[in-house]
């Protein structure tokens, strides 16, 4: 089993229209768990489509790999600088010590 995983997303930018009731509750939720507005939208969206039994049905049918994108995802300029891989942080009892790291 490896001590380290690192895992690579990708992400796109969308922009995306809410009442105003439902963008003012996104800001309070992100003050209340000190996160930006957009770690709570996909958080929420993320929570919402594992929890609908009925969405994860459909998932299961030839269907839902068919369905026809509604998004548009733009293509980032290519001065941009690629988004950070994430990687999980290693506790410091399973972190080889400098001296091996070097020599490895």
């Amino acid at each position: 089993m490896p001590l380290l995983e690192v895992v690579q997303t990708r992400q796109i930018s969308a922009s995306i229209r809410l009442t105003d009731t439902t963008a003012t509750q996104v800001d309070q939720y992100a003050a209340f768990i000190r996160a930006c507005a957009d770690d709570v939208v996909e958080q929420a969206l993320a929570y919402v489509f594992s929890k609908d039994r009925d969405f994860q049905d459909f998932l299961k049918t030839p269907e839902a790999r068919k369905v026809v994108s509604t998004l548009r995802i733009r293509k980032a300029p290519a001065a941009e600088a690629p988004e950070p891989m994430s990687q999980k942080p290693v506790p410091a009892s399973v972190a080889a010590p400098s001296s091996q790291a070097k020599s490895a």
